[in-house]
Order: C-alpha cells, then sequence, then structure tokens
C-alpha cells in the first residue's frame, strides 16, 4: 500500500473512532449534562408582582421531605421585566452550583414559570436544571394581561404575559435538557383560559384529572395538599414519564398533606 493511501486509512479510521465517541458519549451522558438521580436544591420563582410568603407552604413542605428550598426573591416589586426575573434565578442556580450543588431544580408559580423557561431558553439554565416545574403558569399568556396590554393599564411584566406578546412568541416552548412538568388547575380564575398553563412535550397534570373532587384556585395552587403531592412526585428520585392516574389521588394528597404538616 502506498503511503498516500495509508495515510488516507488512518485519517478514516480516526474519523470512524471519533465520531463513535462521540455517539457514546452523548448516550452517557444525561440530557443537558445533569444526571437525574442525584439532587440539588429546590429555587421557587414568585409570581407577578413577587409575593415570595405565597410559596413558604409549598417551601416548608419541600424542607420536610429532606430538600432544601429557596424561594428567590423578587427584583423590585416583580412586576418588571422578566428577563431580569430569569437573571436573578440564573444568579441563585449559578451560586448553588459553585457552592457544590450538581444542579437545581426550579418551581416557578404563575408568572414564575415563564421566568424559568426564559432562564432556561436563554441564559443557559437548561444545562444547569434536573427538573423545572411549573404552577398555573401563563405559558401562552393570560386573557387579563392582554386586555391590560390593549389599554395602557399594566406594567411590563403584565404586557410580556399578554398573549402573542413578543416574549412569549419568542421562547422555545420546552427547552431541553431538564424534565419538565406542568401543574394546573382547571379552576383558575386568574390565568384565562386555565388551558394556558399547557407546554408541549411536558407532563402536562390538570389537577383535577388527578383528583375529580378537587377545588383548587390559582391562588391556592402552592399550598393545595393535591398540588405539593404532585410537586413531590416531579421532583423524585425519577421524573415523571406521564400524568398520575386517578387511582393515585388519596396517596398524593396524603403525601402533601403530611408535608405540609396537616393533622
Amino acid at each position: 500500500m502506498s503511503p498516500r493511501r495509508r495515510l488516507a486509512l488512518v485519517a478514516l479510521v480516526a474519523a470512524l473512532v471519533l465520531a463513535v465517541g462521540a455517539v457514546v458519549v452523548r448516550q452517557l451522558l444525561p440530557a443537558g449534562g445533569v444526571a437525574q438521580d442525584v439532587a440539588g436544591p429546590v429555587l421557587l420563582v414568585p409570581g407577578y408582582g413577587g409575593d415570595v410568603r405565597s410559596l413558604e407552604p409549598l417551601a416548608a413542605a419541600l424542607r420536610s421531605s429532606g430538600r432544601r428550598a429557596v424561594v428567590v426573591p423578587a427584583v423590585g416589586d416583580g412586576t418588571g421585566d422578566l428577563r431580569a426575573e430569569a437573571d436573578r434565578l440564573a444568579r441563585a442556580a449559578d451560586d448553588a452550583i459553585a457552592a457544590g450543588a450538581p444542579s437545581v431544580d426550579v418551581v416557578g408559580y404563575s408568572a414564575g414559570g415563564v421566568v424559568a423557561r426564559i432562564w432556561a431558553d436563554d441564559l443557559g439554565g437548561a444545562d444547569r436544571a434536573r427538573r423545572i416545574v411549573t404552577l398555573g403558569s401563563p405559558h401562552h399568556g393570560a386573557d387579563v394581561a392582554g386586555l391590560g396590554a390593549a389599554t395602557g393599564a399594566c406594567p411590563e411584566a403584565c404586557r410580556q404575559l399578554a398573549p402573542d406578546s413578543d416574549l412569549l412568541a419568542g421562547l422555545d416552548e420546552m427547552p431541553s435538557g431538564p424534565a419538565w412538568t406542568s401543574i394546573w388547575t382547571g379552576q383558575d380564575e386568574t390565568v384565562t383560559p386555565p388551558e394556558s398553563a399547557r407546554l408541549a412535550g411536558a407532563v402536562d397534570i390538570e389537577v383535577q384529572d388527578v383528583c375529580a373532587d378537587a377545588r383548587v384556585s390559582h391562588g391556592q395552587l402552592p399550598g393545595d395538599p393535591l398540588v405539593v403531592g404532585l410537586v413531590l412526585r416531579a421532583l423524585g428520585e425519577r421524573p415523571l414519564e406521564e400524568a398520575p392516574a386517578p387511582a393515585e389521588c388519596g396517596g398524593l394528597r396524603a403525601a402533601g398533606s403530611q408535608a405540609l404538616g396537616a393533622p
């Protein structure tokens, strides 16, 4: 074999080895480079208006279940640019990972779920998050925000949450990497239509599909025993692959009640 042919053969073999190696590495690494079986802290992101107290029952329930849970404070009064809220979430996640956490889990309530998507899509969060759970989030806009935007009567975050806003239209529906779960109530009186909380590709859970007798308003989501049970399940050892069946209603409520410290 001539030296030129030998060199070409060596180059071809090397290229094949590199290609096979790349495939093997992609198969061995979890999505986004984050292991699903090792949990870090849970970062909770409040909704429009930035009321951290609304998430304290859920944060306390997570802590009682053995997780470290931190409510990320809003920027200002929580009605400004949602991208600033995503920046704050990014800093909280980076601080946790710099302190030794393998990754973070994120729970975004209401507008906080949209903030989590901005972080995952635009700020590298998809490579830092193990799980992302959204609660009653207006992923496709809320009618009340649309009305406010049309009349000029709402701040920037409100305008960004209007249906077909530039911000919502520019977001990837569900950035790959984390395991996503969207939990919402069909009785949501704030995010209307409630189906705006659906997230294509995520495990989509309407609480009434799990417990037909569930009476949960938008404001009750973070402290409802069924919702807490669903969040605990979504953040468990293994990611959810599908919505829990109605047969699991009682068990999920009981787990949530126990974590909340209810009698």
